[in-house]
């Protein structure tokens, strides 16, 4: 698993303003803090290519409820979870955000300890 978290500077500002705002529990608060203080800041264009950020398609296998699902993150005034597109800024978004393909991941849901694997990772144009 990585050490540290990527994200561009955009997607830290967002995330921390997020936080600032109580938008999230207790547990993913100080989970996404923690992740914060490690994380690698990058430019969008230095930020690989195999690492969840905004405008890309994640395949993600969940071990704990076991199956797979496909999302699309987007910005928030982009998001239709009808339509399988999720703000970056969503649960499941902000527990494998700066995470790559590979990654296996014990994140604090609101509805429990959830493990989850990120299978696959793909640039989305609409």
């Amino acid at each position: 698993m990585s050490d540290n978290i990527i994200v561009t500077t955009g997607i830290y500002d967002a995330i921390k303003d997020h936080l600032r705002r109580k938008k999230v529990s207790q547990n993913e608060e100080n989970r996404l803090a923690g992740e914060l203080r490690k994380a690698k800041q990058v430019l969008r264009r230095d930020l690989p290519s195999d690492v969840v950020t905004v405008d890309r398609k994640v395949t993600i296998k969940d071990h704990t409820q076991d199956f797979e699902h496909e999302y699309v993150f987007v910005s928030t005034t982009k998001a239709k979870p009808k339509k399988n597109k999720y703000s970056i800024l969503s649960d499941i978004a902000l527990a494998t955000v700066g995470y790559k393909v590979g990654d296996v991941i014990e994140w604090p849901f609101k509805e429990g300890e959830r493990k989850i694997e990120i299978l696959k990772v793909e640039t989305f144009k609409e």
